[in-house]
């Protein structure tokens, strides 16, 4: 069993870049070392908790499910850091009011709710007044000024000029397919190869006319075989070998609700990540407490 002395920030911080990256050596450009550095620090992690935390692929390296549980402690610890040095806790915890947020399915189900945590920890006084809407309504009801802050799925907007806006995650789109599934044999994927086979189209948060924008750029479309606004069942349907998907590397899930294993794999096209950001009217200045959450977000996911 590992002791606190094994293990380091570093090793945890090159074991989350590697984990975001997929590749040892995208992870390596990220955070400004050398392949080997990131290799040994893995390495070492490994060496101490007694298990292996990747499995190594021809195209990259793919977390086990010990890999998975352990990188949610990673971020734990490494956040829970981040906000003790970046935040002066002597004077967020005498800030109060209320913060107006509104939040689409995907922030409100795979972004929100850790970052809400941290947020509370450092501004208990602040209260959150969150409310689950569509991107269409988040927009209007800012304009409106019903809501200070929205957080939505930015690279939808139609019309993101009509706000002030900043892009807090870009999370590239990845394929996702069955261990049996025929692609699983190929190292270079393109969406022309994609297009020969069945696909599964989730249209939660919009995703047909995210989906069909850059098939369209490539003049292609997929084969779409069935459409879902249920996560779960594109998971479920993708595992199960019914069809492959493209999404974002903040839904995906390893296993799917009947422990069936989903495998992911990059593309070699140009496929545009998603882009999760925050908006707000441009002609009024924030309250404080909603300048606070603001200020929060944009330094927790500047990290």
């Amino acid at each position: 069993m590992a002791s606190s002395k094994d293990i380091s920030m570093r090793q945890l911080r090159y074991f989350v870049a590697a984990a975001t990256a997929g590749r040892f050596s995208q992870a390596a450009l990220d955070v400004h070392v050398s392949q080997s550095a990131i290799t040994s620090a893995v390495a070492q992690l490994e060496e101490s908790l007694g298990v292996s935390l990747f499995e190594r692929q021809s195209y990259g390296v793919a977390l086990t499910a010990e890999g998975h549980r352990f990188l949610q402690h990673a971020r734990h610890i490494l956040d829970t850091l981040n906000d003790a040095l970046k935040e002066p806790l002597f004077l967020s915890h005498t800030q109060e009011g209320t913060v107006r947020v509104g939040a689409t399915y995907a922030v409100l189900g795979y972004f929100l709710p850790s970052l809400l945590a941290r947020f509370k920890r450092s501004y208990p006084q602040i209260e959150i007044d969150l409310m689950d809407m569509d991107r269409p309504s988040i927009e209007a009801a800012v304009l409106e000024g019903h809501l200070d802050l929205g957080v939505i799925i930015v690279s939808n907007s139609e019309a993101l000029e009509r706000f002030e806006h900043y892009v807090l995650i870009r999370s590239r789109r990845q394929l996702w397919l069955a261990s049996h599934h025929p692609l699983m044999a190929r190292t270079d994927i393109t969406l022309n190869d994609v297009a020969e086979h069945a696909y599964i189209l989730g249209t939660v948060e919009e995703g047909e006319a995210s989906t069909q924008r850059y098939w369209q750029a490539r003049g292609l479309m997929p084969k779409v075989a069935f459409r879902t606004s249920s996560m779960e069942s594109v998971r479920g349907l993708v595992a199960h070998g019914f069809g492959v998907t493209i999404l974002s590397d903040m839904v995906f899930r390893t296993w799917s609700l009947e422990g069936k294993k989903i495998e992911v794999r990059p593309l070699n096209d140009a496929v545009p990540p998603m882009e999760l950001g925050l908006i707000w009217r441009p002609d009024l200045a924030l309250p404080l407490a909603a300048e606070a959450f603001r200020q929060f977000l944009i330094q927790a996911c500047g990290t």
